[in-house]
């Protein structure tokens, strides 16, 4: 039986899904809806102490384990990868992994659609690494792994970058010299993925929504906005990177140009301090000086927790209101990821004082809204719908990737 093995390896975890396909009929399979994985699961706390591996499967109780810390010869996330691979090898040995589909966070300007992946497209996604330091290393390092480990399998490339490729100009670029926009020095965008699931699931279930003006706040480790219309991204609060926009768990977001240029020239500061600053020492964990996990600083009573809460609310209120000037009004605010699935009082305190754009939350509904059960949480009266929708961006991977294999 082949099997389609899709890997998500994000800033601090590595998701994972593994479902059998049909011999000969994955057409038919695509058409009628994928079966329900065999098996799924994520390495958490990558970068901690501790990491641990959950997996629940069809065949086995779930499953907790917890990983070591890194060594001097591998990362985090080779670790946690290869723990990944070890407990298939374990549990499903007879079972041929054939399509692996890999998230990918930057793909420039020449990946709009998901691609299989041979030596010169791995290459182009090594030379954006730069463009995504948190992350493509660790997508490339999957991709590594599952390359050695399924040399026969098909392997596909699927980009966050991919859904906001049809931005108009003017959410496209920077007020540089032109030939920078020509080489590629744009405002991509970014949690492409999560976004398309989001899309669909509101043309599914929420048609006159999805035809509609809609706020996505994919808001989790790392955090962003997307402005859908038509179920189209028009605008993001992302840009050339995933540092822009939203503060997020080390990650700075939107911040001055002026303050780097300042810490080069003045401070001393080498581009590689600049980047450790900006990508692992700032965000949630930097001005609280705690944690970036938001549950800790939820239950902290220090004031620099409640500081640093404060202001990642008081940037999703002005993002909200940023990207309801770039669709000239607002039907519906869909919160996902980490956070906004599951953080009660996050959304809760994003929603208050938003009357002035139409919003009139329901705390009752809020409350009841986490732990995988979505739904609205603004009340029937209010004229912006509030949705809490979760996201499924292994679903988009695998479809994705089955996708490109019966388009061969």
């Amino acid at each position: 039986m082949p099997l389609l093995l899709t890997l998500n390896a994000g800033s601090s975890s590595i998701k994972f899904s593994l479902t059998a396909l049909p011999e000969g009929s994955l057409g038919s399979a695509l058409q009628g809806g994928l079966p329900a994985p065999l098996a799924h699961g994520q390495v958490s706390g990558i970068g901690g102490a501790a990491a641990r591996l959950s997996i629940e499967s069809s065949t086995h109780s779930k499953q907790q384990h917890t990983l070591p810390g890194a060594d001097a010869t591998r990362s985090g996330h080779e670790q946690a990868l290869a723990a990944v691979l070890h407990w298939l090898e374990q549990n499903l040995p007879e079972q041929k992994v054939e399509l692996v589909s890999h998230r990918v966070v930057h793909g420039g300007v020449h990946y709009a659609q998901p691609v299989r992946i041979d030596a010169p497209v791995l290459a182009q996604l090594e030379a954006l690494a730069p463009l995504a330091p948190l992350h493509q290393p660790h997508n490339l390092a999957g991709i590594r792994s599952a390359m050695a480990a399924f040399g026969q399998a098909l392997q596909v490339a699927c980009f966050d970058t991919a859904f906001h490729r049809q931005h108009p100009f003017v959410a496209d670029t920077f007020a540089l010299p032109r030939r920078f926009y020509d080489a590629g020095v744009r405002r991509y965008g970014f949690h492409g993925l999560s976004y398309a699931y989001i899309a669909r699931a509101l043309q599914q279930q929420w048609p006159a929504l999805h035809q509609g003006r809609v706020i996505v706040a994919h808001l989790g480790n790392g955090a962003s906005m997307c402005a859908l219309r038509h179920g189209v991204s028009i605008d993001s609060s992302m840009g050339f990177t995933a540092l822009d926009g939203l503060p997020m768990g080390t990650r700075c977001g939107q911040i001055d140009p002026g303050v780097l240029l300042y810490l080069l020239t003045e401070k001393g500061y080498s581009p590689a301090q600049l980047t450790e600053l900006l990508y692992q020492q700032s965000g949630l964990k930097g001005m609280s000086g705690l944690s970036n996990d938001v549950r800790e600083l939820l239950q902290s009573a220090q004031p620099e927790a409640a500081q640093a809460l404060d202001y990642f609310v008081a940037r999703c209120k002005r993002e909200i209101g940023a990207l309801s000037a770039s669709l000239g009004g607002l039907d519906a605010l869909v919160f996902t990821g980490g956070i906004g699935e599951n953080a009660v009082a996050i959304r809760e305190r994003i929603l208050q004082e938003l009357g002035w754009i139409g919003i009139d939350s329901d705390a009752q509904a809020n409350a009841h809204a986490c732990a995988g059960r979505g739904g609205p949480i603004s009340r029937a009266g209010s004229r912006v719908t509030v949705l809490v929708l979760p996201t499924d961006e292994e679903r988009m991977l695998a479809e994705h990737a089955l996708a490109l294999w019966q388009a061969d």
